[in-house]
């Protein structure tokens, strides 16, 4: 039972690090707390669900949609929203990306209602993993590789290709990267880009086994905060082992102590973490 708990808690982990992955990025190289973030993830949900509903196609078919749509999405923010405030005092980028999240959460409530909803016939709906004495839901799992491709793709993109050196070389120097020759706010809107794309991902994916509704964003874009303070600030693999530590917490917590128990769990980890390094366990 115990191996159970660890493997399911594993798989969750995987998928929250790749949510914490954007999240990071945008903190890391602009400085800016994206309090949309989760608001992000909820729109890729939707966007599956409706693909779904509306055209019969399967969220695993309808990820690149959803993934482009929310990049576009992130990318549009940024042009509009983000780059009007980014040279101002810290608290009125916060606080714009914090009406964004309200307007986000609204606006679906309106249009959709608070009902939840369920995408019930899934090319990977009722298919089981079977691993000795762990069972395995097929939906979680693919939801798993999936967020652990995608956080390589990131992570390869960001340390191996020239955009991702001029974007790691904003997120250092700002003012020299522009002495350098580099488009600085082309490589900001390409960051808030790639972090819509990684919520995008997750969101289609976890959209075959979580209900989506307006405020199903909400709790995953909290947890990716905490993820991020314990993995450090702009730190992609930081974010990963993160991400894992939160998913075992989740889930441990929830088995030995009860489901009501198992995000205190989680929360008494970031303080702890946050006493001992307030920079997270991989920051420097």
């Amino acid at each position: 039972m115990l191996l159970q708990v660890i493997a399911s808690g594993i798989l969750m982990g995987f998928i929250y690090a790749l949510v914490a992955v954007g999240l990071t990025l945008v903190w890391g190289v602009m400085d800016i707390i994206n309090f949309a973030h989760g608001e992000f993830l909820m729109l890729s949900m939707y966007t599956a669900f409706w693909m779904y509903s509306l055209f019969s196609i399967d969220p695993l078919l309808s990820l690149p949609v959803a993934t482009a749509l929310i990049f576009l999405m992130g990318f549009i923010t940024y042009k509009i929203i983000i780059k009007r405030v980014i040279d101002a005092p810290g608290l009125t980028a916060l606080l714009a990306t914090f009406g964004l999240s309200l307007f986000l959460r609204n606006m679906a409530q309106f249009l959709w209602s608070p009902n939840y909803r369920f995408i019930n016939e899934t090319i990977v709906g009722d298919k089981k993993l079977v691993l000795g004495p762990i069972v395995l839901g097929m939906p979680q799992v693919v939801a798993s590789v999936g967020s652990i491709l995608m956080t390589t793709a990131v992570f390869y993109f960001i340390t191996k290709t020239r955009t991702g050196r001029a974007i790691q070389a904003t997120a250092l120097d700002k003012d020299t990267a522009r002495l350098m020759g580099i488009n600085t706010e082309k490589i900001y809107a390409v960051t808030f880009g790639i972090a819509g794309a990684c919520v995008g991902v997750a969101g289609a994916l976890m959209s075959t086994f979580f209900p989506t509704h307006p405020e199903s964003g909400a709790l995953y874009s909290l947890l990716a905060f905490v993820i991020v303070a314990l993995g450090g600030f702009g730190n992609i693999m930081g974010a990963l082992y993160g991400g894992i530590i939160i998913g075992l917490a989740e889930a441990l917590g929830g088995f030995y102590l009860g489901t009501q128990f198992k995000y205190a769990v989680v929360f008494l980890i970031y303080l702890i973490v946050i006493q001992v390094r307030p920079k997270g366990l991989f920051g420097w």
